[in-house]
């Protein structure tokens, strides 16, 4: 064997072994409907985005790079490029913009609110995460229904690890204030 040969033949032997997209299904796929529904703002077009979702990453599980970031915010961004065509789809346009609330949900937040204090201070944080433009909403959706890491939040939106920081502590201010005025 000739020494390029040889030279060449660890590194193909050291590739690393194709993604497991069915665990990332079994760890994911809530965590993908919460976001997803949040961006897309119904249920069963955030079933359709999180079925294309998973499509797709089966269809390019041999281009992920571990080099590159976790599976987990591979496939956020995946399920953010979904959501986006999703969008698209529906006539709404690309950007993720401030939508109306969804009048075909019944509001029992009244019942609530009587009831427990615990039930009006989570109305009172759905208000105003509703009420937060299309991009903020998702930044929290990835956060909290994702539970990316800012540095993975960074990866699924193409921004830098700062910009997503700094973002998501606006975002977060944002929201404390709002539910405070509320409350």
């Amino acid at each position: 064997m000739s020494e390029t040969a040889t030279a060449v033949l660890p590194s193909a032997m050291t590739r690393s072994p194709p993604l497991d997209v069915e665990a990332l299904w079994r760890s994911c796929a809530d965590d993908l409907h919460a976001y997803a529904c949040t961006v897309v703002r119904d249920p069963s077009a955030a079933e359709e985005v999180v079925a294309a979702t998973f499509e797709r990453a089966l269809r390019r599980r041999g281009r992920f790079d571990p080099r590159r970031g976790e599976p987990r915010a591979w496939l956020f961004g995946i399920a953010r490029n979904a959501a986006v065509d999703e969008l698209r789809r529906r006539g709404r346009g690309a950007e993720l913009t401030h939508d109306p609330p969804d009048s075909a949900v019944e509001d029992h937040a009244d019942v609530l609110v009587e009831r427990d204090e615990a039930a009006r201070r989570a109305a009172v944080v759905a208000c105003a995460i509703d009420a937060l433009p299309g991009r903020d909403r998702e930044l929290v959706a990835l956060k909290f229904h994702a539970g990316l890491t800012n540095a993975e939040i960074a990866d699924v939106l193409r921004i830098s690890t700062t910009n997503a920081g700094s973002r998501l502590h606006r975002v977060l201010n944002h929201l404390r204030e709002a539910c405070r005025a509320a409350l």
